[in-house]
């Protein structure tokens, strides 16, 4: 691996880490516009139920109020929140500004606008609604079980699917066949930004919206589709993010924000309570997993047979292109001849659900190793070992989408792993019998690296040197928190010599920012990155043209380095970027820029390999994390630091989806954590020391080789950390998360293994 490089492979802080820091950086909370007026909502508490009067008298009478929404003042007209590039598989329009019948305890009946957020909130206590209460729906099974209620027209199945690929073969006697089925559950993002939106629209029939959002395109789409409007009187900006996880890729609260300021006349805001964002925007979502594998006495997997049930929630959303993400991850970690997804989406009286960081490769991935485990188990072999017997190698094809998995070293993740954690020996020691109990789990995962193959993805962007050699670049880069903008000034950097203080990334506005699909699929680094290097590259082609013509030197005998461009073999005669620039403008009248658009042409696989050590108190149930290792197949760090502090919140993440976090639900309906007081994360005095082990290398088409790490960070966190707890335990749980009750229940009903 070359060491040759002046800026990529460092650490630098966060393009706006200063501002954060000291409190200066604008965030949605902080904006306010001249005649701004605030919105409330009020939420559906009960699951499933028929409005039958809505009162809105003693709110209006409030004195400050402006207007009272509802079903009764406001269109019918559907949409589907998840939208985001033209001519992409959507899921069906189910979901109105207002509901007349509400579906979740959450759901939108009505919204105050008001001179301010206390005299909206007020009105909105004094609505008075009659519901007609009716029995919620509260599992995937009652939903399918059920055919007389219908939580919509069409019916409580949305979706259903059946995924080939191979043939499968009849088990010959060299075969054992193992069954699990694993339950995930309903999570909430926890981005400490809650949702918001602020809306203005002006007198010459502009609508313009400030969010938080992943795709302002996607906004756009759906506002100009939905208000019957042209894209060019709608813009959307992108503030500063609190942190999304995934949760603020669907567009929940932009539609009712700008009805609300196009109704009023007057910039309205919008932002929602922790509450309300618990229970009233969208969650990771609830699967049911089942899986069938036959596999040979010597380890190698022969058929893999999955059948899953992901809950919607009460609204379609995003969750059709989310089971499908679901069934095609499995086939970029492991060579499997056969392979059978069927599954189902459903509807069901409770949240919705939505996209949420690793975009169901967490959900299936998790199913997948724990079912690994017990496969090793059954064949008294060495989990390591089993998955190095059936794990994919460089250049492999991935049979899902016929595309290369690119230079896939989940092998090296995993062998050079097992090393640094001293597996062997953690793995293959004596059960303890007494009160604290240690295990260790390893988990493989797998993700991707943009829409290529599925759907068209590319990226635009102007790099544009100014006339003092400082640069600017113009780009739709949806910074969700991770340094995003920073990676792209470090790649420019590393490209021209040039130091990346110099360097501006413009923010994110449909309006003055080249048209791009957004912060899904793991594709900024991988897609944008490459666009920056290749606009940089033809940047630096044109500045050593001018220069050229400058020094009357053929363009073959200059180079261009630390901001200058030098003769080759002549140390005395340079020019500076700032006096090329200057000089291109002045004499040459014109500016040195560069318009590019690049366009995907791989989608390689993102692979990391994650172990934890665990100790489990078998007399309350609590279980510790210990110690942990993530092992990253990373391509090429752009931003060191960044890309191991990735891995650290992901782990936290994981370690909170293993154990305890789950919104729970009553028999109502009613979620009953609905505040961070009792939705349990893990803290940072909860953490183990993380240490993070990334496997470098140039195989693949990102920038330098880089391949994007945010979503497969998170992927098989979850898994290593229950398979540390059955190997403490000598148990087969896979019931997240693995709370004390249920560790209690297994302990009480199993006979540990010696």
């Amino acid at each position: 691996m070359s060491t040759n490089f002046k800026y990529l492979g460092s650490t630098f802080p966060g393009d706006d880490a200063v501002r954060k820091v000291t409190g200066d950086l604008v965030y949605g909370s902080d904006m306010k516009l001249p005649n701004m007026l605030y919105a409330a909502m009020l939420l559906s508490p009960v699951a499933r139920g028929i409005i039958r009067s809505i009162n809105t008298a003693g709110a209006e009478k409030l004195p400050g109020v402006i207007k009272v929404f509802s079903c009764l003042n406001t269109p019918g007209t559907k949409f589907n929140r998840y939208v985001h590039v033209h001519g992409a598989h959507e899921g069906p329009e189910d979901e109105t500004l207002f509901a007349k019948e509400v579906r979740f305890t959450g759901d939108r009946v009505a919204a105050v606008v008001a001179t301010s957020l206390v005299i909206a909130r007020e009105a909105v206590a004094r609505i008075d609604v009659e519901y007609e209460k009716l029995p919620p729906l509260l599992t995937t099974e009652e939903s399918l079980n059920n055919r007389e209620v219908k939580i919509h027209p069409a019916g409580n199945l949305i979706h259903t699917y059946n995924f080939n690929l191979g043939e499968e073969t009849s088990p010959a006697g060299d075969c054992i066949t193992i069954e699990t089925e694993t339950r995930t559950q309903l999570s909430h993002h926890a981005a400490i930004e809650p949702h918001l939106c602020l809306a203005e629209y002006d007198s010459a029939g502009k609508l313009t919206v400030w969010t938080p959002t992943q795709s302002v395109f996607g906004v756009r789409k759906l506002l100009a589709d939905f208000f019957g409007l042209s894209c060019s009187k709608v813009r959307v900006i992108k503030i500063p993010m609190g942190g999304s996880f995934g949760g603020k890729q669907e567009f929940i609260i932009e539609p009712l924000t700008a009805y609300m300021a196009m109704e009023t006349g007057r910039p309205v805001k919008l932002q929602l309570t922790r509450q309300e964002c618990i229970i009233a925007t969208n969650a990771r979502t609830a699967t049911k997993t089942k899986i069938r594998t036959a596999v040979a006495k010597s380890g190698e997997l022969r058929n893999f047979t999955v059948d899953s049930t992901l809950d919607a929630g009460a609204y379609a959303g995003n969750s059709i292109d989310y089971s499908h993400a679901m069934s095609k991850v499995v086939n970029k970690l492991y060579r499997i001849p056969y392979y059978q997804h069927t599954g189902r989406v459903v509807y069901t009286n409770k949240i919705v659900t939505g996209g949420a960081r690793g975009w169901g490769s967490p959900e299936i991935i998790t199913a997948t190793e724990i079912h690994m485990d017990q496969a090793a188990k059954a064949l008294k072999m060495d989990p390591v070992e089993f998955r190095l017997k059936n794990l994919v190698h460089p250049h492999d094809l991935d049979p899902a989408t016929n595309i290369s998995l690119g230079d896939a070293r989940i092998i090296e993740c995993l062998e050079r792993g097992a090393g640094a954690f001293n597996w062997p020996t953690r793995y293959n020691r004596s059960l303890n019998r007494g009160r604290y109990r240690r295990g260790a789990g390893v988990a493989c995962g797998a993700h991707k690296n943009g829409m290529y193959g599925g759907a068209p993805d590319f990226s635009s962007m102007i790099l544009k040197m100014n006339e003092d050699g400082s640069l600017i670049l113009t780009a739709t880069l949806h910074d969700v928190g991770c340094g995003a903008a920073t990676a792209m000034k470090i790649i420019a950097a590393e490209v021209l010599g040039i130091d990346p203080e110099l360097i501006t990334v413009t923010q994110t506005d449909t309006e003055n920012t080249p048209y791009d699909p957004g912060c899904y699929s793991s594709r900024t680094t991988y897609i944008a990155g490459a666009c920056v290097l290749e606009t940089a590259g033809k940047l630096k082609d044109r500045l050593l043209e001018n220069a050229a013509s400058i020094l009357q030197k053929p363009k073959a005998c200059l180079e261009a380095k630390n901001g200058y461009v030098h003769i080759k073999g002549d140390g005395q005669r340079s020019l500076s970027y700032r006096e090329i620039a200057g000089t291109t403008i002045l004499k040459n009248l014109k500016e040195l820029s560069v318009t590019n658009t690049y366009n995907a042409i791989s989608n390689p696989g993102s692979y990391s390999v994650q172990f934890a050590g665990v100790e489990v108190d078998t007399c309350t149930g609590l279980t510790k994390v210990t110690d942990f290792l993530a092992v990253c197949d990373v391509g090429r760090a752009i931003n060191r630091g960044m890309v191991e502090g990735q891995f650290q919140g992901a782990v936290q993440m994981g370690i909170g989806y293993a154990l305890c976090e789950e919104v729970q639900v009553n028999e109502k309906g009613t979620p009953v954590n609905n505040s961070f007081k009792k939705y349990n994360l893990v803290n940072a005095p909860d953490m183990p020391d993380v240490k993070v082990l990334l496997i470098e290398h140039a195989g693949d088409d990102g920038p330098f080789g880089a391949k994007s790490v945010g979503e497969i960070a998170a992927v098989p966190t979850a898994a290593a950390v229950v398979n540390a707890v059955n190997n403490a335990l000598g148990t087969a749980l896979s019931d997240l998360p693995l709370t004390p009750e249920k560790i209690l229940s297994a302990l009480s009903g199993a006979k540990l293994d010696d």
